[in-house]
């Protein structure tokens, strides 16, 4: 148990950033599903829009502390090649 007074107020801090931050992972991961279930259906177009949105929602949440810079690349990376890999089915 924290005794100062600094210590009490950092322990605050902790706990309403560790909240903001949950969020906006959270977010990501439910932007990240809608991105995949728009996969599942085979509609290119609908795919194409929630890759658009769910880019934007990573690199929004990497602009902060939430998520580091090269974990939301690897995201958008992993989520490009499978949008692709769905163009190249429907075209070929």
């Amino acid at each position: 148990m924290a005794h100062s007074l600094s210590a009490k107020k950092r322990i605050r801090q902790n706990v309403k950033k560790r909240g903001t931050n949950r969020s906006r992972k959270s977010q990501v991961k439910t932007q990240i599903k809608h991105f995949e279930g728009a996969l599942g259906t085979g509609d290119i177009a609908a795919a194409e829009e929630q890759f658009r949105l769910t880019v934007q929602k990573v690199d929004k949440v990497a602009s902060t502390s939430a998520m580091h810079k090269k974990t939301a690349a690897r995201k958008k990376s992993r989520m490009a090649k499978k949008l692709n890999a769905l163009k190249a089915k429907q075209g070929g």
